[in-house]
C-alpha cells in the first residue's frame, strides 16, 4: 500500500511538471525548492480556520542566508529577492505589482504587528535563524490579523525548552565570502523562560556593488507568575548595510548578470537601516474558559539611502496596543470558541532627500548636495476583530468572524511654505471585513472547508500623493471578496498529508503605482482584477528499512489571474495576464533522515514566464532551480552534541531572474531595467556546537 502511494505521489508530481513547458519535462531527475508543512502545531489562527505553518523541517533545506526562500514552499506564495535586503512577498498574485517591498501583507512577530503605518512590511529586518515556525494565512480570512487582501504572515521566534539550559554556536561559511555566525544561550525552568540570541553576518555578494553585513540581536523572555498571569518580554535589533546593485536590462543581464546597474555602481548605492522592536505581553486567565493577551510595542527604523537621483533619510516612530480575548464553551454537547479584541498602530514618519553629486564626487560614490524636501506623516490604523465558532454537530462547525479598520493619514510638508506647501489629511472610510468559515470532519483528520471573506488594502504612501506632492483625495483602498474550497487530508496512519485549495477572488478599485519619475510613483484607481487558481500541497513519510525515512514531497501553485477592467493611459489591458504572476509554480523534492542524525535533503522549483508589461509583450523565462544538503548531527555525551552539514544551491549553474520589476521604464535613451539576477552555483557549509548546561 505505501509504495502504492509513493509511486503515485511521484507520478502526480510528474503529470504536473509535464502539463508545464518543455524545461520542466527532463526535470524529474531534478528536484528543488522545499514543502513539508507543519501543520499539526499549534496556530495563532484560532477555531478552524485554515493556515499553514512551517518549521524547522523546511528551514533545514536551505543555507541560514537564504531561509526566506522556505516560504516558496508554500503553495500560493511567491517571494521575489532581488537581494539579501530586497524581498518582495506575493500571496495569490496580490502584491506583486508592488515596485519595492512587500504591501498588503500584514507582518507579525510574535503576535506583534510590524507592517507599518502604510501597509509595508520588512521581513528582511528579521533574523529567520532564529525563528521556530513561521505562520501564512492566505486571502483575508484572518479577522484576528488584519484581513489585509494578500493575507497575513507571523513570525514565531524560538522559545527555550522546559527544565533546560543550553549554550549554542552555528557557524556558517560559504561563497561570495560568507561568514555568518549565530550564537544563543538558553534557559527554562518551571517559571522562568530565557532565549538570548546574538547573530553576525557578511556577505560579498555575487554581483558588483552587492556586500551585505548585518548584526542581529534577540530577547525573547518570559516568566510565569502563577497559574493565572504571565509576563513575555521581546527586543529584536537589526542593525545592517546593504549595497544595492540595483536591476539591469536584458541585454546587461544576458552579457554579464553580475554586474552592477550603471548609476547605482557609480554613486556606490547603499542603504543602512538600525531597526528595533520592543514588546510587553501579559497573559491572564480569568478562568479555565476565558483568557486575555494583551501587548503593548515600540518599533524604530533609522533609514539611510544614498540613490543615484538622490539621497534618502528617514526615521520612523511606531508604538501601539494590542488585546485579544480567547474563551470556549459547550452549545449541546459540543465545545464552542469565541475570540475578540483590538489592535492599535500609530507611526510619525520622517524623511528627507538630498541632491546627490557623486558624478563630482571623484569616483568615491555619493555625496549629499542641498536639500529637496523634508516631509513628516502621522499614520494611524486601528482594527477591531472578533471571531466566533457554532458546532452544529460534532462533525460539522462554522466560523464566523468579522474585522473593522479605520485608516488616517496625516502629511505634513516640512520644507515648503505658503502656496507651495502641500500639507494635507486623508481619511479613509471604514471598512468592514466580514469572514465565513465552514468545515466538514469525515474522519478526525480529513475535513473540507468552504471560507467566504472580504479584504482590503491601503494604498501606499506615494500613492495617495499626486505628482505635486499633495494628498489625492480621491484614490480609494482596494477592496476583494474572497471565495475558497479546500480540504486537508491526513491518511495511511497519518503519514500522507494533502492539502488541497480552490480559491477565486475578485479585486476592485484596483491600485496602480504610475512612474513619473526614475524613483517617482503616484498612484490611482484603474479597473479590477481576478484571482484565481488551484493550490496543492503534499508530502508523504515513508518507514522504508529500520532507522531510515523517506519524506516525499510536492507544492503546485496554478495561478490564473486577469484583469478584468484595466484602462490606463488609454491603453485597454482588460483581459491581459495579471503583471509580475507566474501562472505555474512546482516545489518538489526528497527529504532522506536516518536515526544516526545523517539527513538528505534535495529539492527542485520550477518557476513559470512572468509577464513584465501591462501590454504582456515582454515576459521573463522559466527557469529551474536544484538544491541539496547534507548534514549529521549527533549526541557525543549527555551534554554535547554537534552538527556538521554543508550544502549546493543552484546545482547546474542556471541563469535565472530572481526578481523582476514589472513595467520597466529606460530614461535617456536607455533600456528599461527589469530583471534582478540570481546566484549562479554556489556553496556553504555550517558547523553547530550545542552543550546543555
Amino acid at each position: 500500500m505505501r509504495y502504492t502511494i509513493l509511486v503515485c505521489f511521484f507520478i502526480c508530481a510528474h503529470t504536473i511538471s509535464f502539463a508545464q513547458e518543455s524545461l520542466v519535462r527532463d526535470s524529474i531527475t531534478q528536484l528543488k525548492e522545499v514543502v513539508l508543512i507543519d501543520s499539526i502545531k499549534m496556530k495563532q489562527a484560532t477555531g478552524i480556520l485554515p493556515s499553514q505553518i512551517i518549521g524547522v523541517k523546511v528551514f533545514q533545506n536551505f543555507s541560514p542566508v537564504e531561509m526566506v526562500s522556505s516560504l516558496n514552499q508554500v503553495s500560493g506564495v511567491y517571494v521575489l529577492s532581488g537581494a539579501l535586503n530586497t524581498n518582495r512577498i506575493t500571496i495569490r498574485g496580490v502584491g506583486a505589482r508592488t515596485p519595492y517591498g512587500t504591501d498588503k501583507i500584514r507582518l507579525y512577530y510574535n503576535d506583534i504587528p510590524v507592517t507599518d503605518g502604510s501597509g509595508f512590511s520588512t521581513i528582511e529586518a528579521y533574523d529567520l535563524e532564529n525563528m521556530n515556525s513561521i505562520e501564512v494565512i492566505k486571502g483575508p480570512k484572518g479577522t484576528a490579523f488584519g484581513t489585509n487582501l494578500g493575507g497575513a504572515i507571523i513570525l514565531n521566534p524560538k522559545e527555550a525548552l522546559q527544565h533546560t539550559t543550553t549554550l549554542r554556536n552555528n557557524v556558517t561559511v560559504g561563497s561570495y565570502g560568507l561568514l555568518k555566525n549565530s550564537l544563543g544561550f538558553t534557559h527554562a525552568d518551571t517559571q522562568f523562560s530565557l532565549e538570548l540570541r546574538y547573530g553576525h553576518m557578511t556577505l560579498d555578494g555575487y554581483r558588483e556593488n552587492s556586500r551585505f553585513e548585518r548584526d542581529g540581536f534577540l530577547l525573547n523572555t518570559s516568566y510565569t507568575i502563577n497559574d493565572k498571569n504571565k509576563i513575555t518580554l521581546l527586543f529584536n535589533h537589526i542593525d545592517y548595510s546593504a549595497q544595492i546593485a540595483s536591476s539591469i536590462s536584458q541585454s546587461a543581464f544576458d552579457g554579464d548578470p553580475t554586474q552592477a546597474a550603471f548609476t547605482w555602481k557609480a554613486a556606490k548605492g547603499y542603504e543602512a537601516n538600525k531597526y528595533t522592536l520592543a514588546g510587553l505581553s501579559f497573559t491572564h486567565g480569568f478562568n479555565q474558559k476565558l483568557s486575555n493577551t494583551s501587548s503593548v510595542f515600540y518599533s524604530y527604523l533609522d533609514h539611510y539611502e544614498p540613490r543615484p537621483f538622490n539621497i534618502l533619510d528617514e526615521f520612523t516612530n511606531g508604538y501601539g496596543f494590542r488585546t485579544r480575548f480567547l474563551g470556549d464553551f459547550i452549545i449541546g454537547e459540543h465545545p464552542s470558541q469565541y475570540s475578540f479584541g483590538a489592535e492599535f498602530y500609530k507611526d510619525e514618519y520622517n524623511w528627507a532627500t538630498y541632491e546627490n553629486l557623486y558624478e563630482t564626487n571623484n569616483g568615491q560614490g555619493s555625496l549629499p548636495g542641498d536639500q529637496l524636501s523634508d516631509n513628516k506623516e502621522f499614520r494611524t490604523q486601528i482594527n477591531a476583530f472578533g471571531t466566533f465558532t457554532l458546532p452544529f454537530a460534532s462533525y460539522f462547525s462554522a466560523q464566523l468572524g468579522l474585522n473593522i479598520n479605520k485608516t488616517d493619514y496625516d502629511f505634513r510638508d516640512m520644507y515648503n511654505t505658503g502656496a507651495e506647501d502641500t500639507s494635507g489629511k486623508r481619511s479613509f472610510d471604514i471598512i468592514f471585513s466580514p469572514s465565513l468559515t465552514l468545515m466538514y470532519t469525515f474522519y478526525p483528520k480529513q475535513h473540507v472547508y468552504l471560507n467566504i471573506s472580504r479584504g482590503y488594502a491601503n494604498p501606499s504612501l506615494e500613492e495617495t500623493l499626486t505628482p505635486g506632492g499633495v494628498i489625492n483625495p480621491d484614490i480609494a483602498q482596494e477592496t476583494g471578496t474572497n471565495y475558497e474550497l479546500g480540504s486537508e487530508l491526513f491518511l495511511d496512519n497519518n503519514n500522507l498529508r494533502i492539502n488541497l485549495a480552490l480559491y477565486r477572488m475578485s479585486i476592485k478599485n484596483l491600485l496602480v503605482a504610475q512612474r513619473v519619475g526614475e524613483d517617482q510613483y503616484i498612484g490611482k484607481n484603474a479597473g479590477s482584477t481576478k484571482h484565481q487558481g488551484v493550490e496543492l500541497d503534499m508530502d508523504y513519510k515513508l518507514d522504508l528499512i529500520p532507522k531510515f525515512i523517506i519524506t516525499p514531497f510536492m507544492s503546485y501553485s496554478y495561478s490564473n489571474h486577469k484583469f478584468v477592467e484595466f484602462i490606463d493611459e488609454g491603453n485597454d489591458y482588460s483581459g491581459n495576464p495579471l503583471t509580475g504572476v507566474p501562472k505555474h509554480r512546482l516545489n518538489t523534492g526528497l527529504q532522506l533522515q536516518w536515526r544516526n542524525g545523517l539527513y538528505w535533503n534535495t529539492s527542485y522549483q520550477y518557476v513559470g514566464a512572468i509577464p513584465l508589461t501591462d501590454a504582456n509583450t515582454l515576459s521573463s523565462a522559466s527557469y529551474n532551480l536544484l538544491n541539496t544538503r547534507i548534514g549529521l548531527k549527533r549526541q557525543l555525551s549527555q551534554k554535547f552534541s554537534i552538527g556538521l552539514d554543508m550544502g549546493v544551491n543552484n546545482m547546474t549553474n542556471t541563469k535565472y531572474a530572481q526578481s523582476v520589476l514589472i513595467n520597466a521604464v529606460g530614461f535617456g535613451g536607455s533600456e528599461p531595467r527589469y530583471f534582478y539576477p540570481g546566484n549562479d552555483r554556489n556553496y556553504y557549509g555550517s558547523l553547530l556546537l550545542n552543550y546543555t548546561l
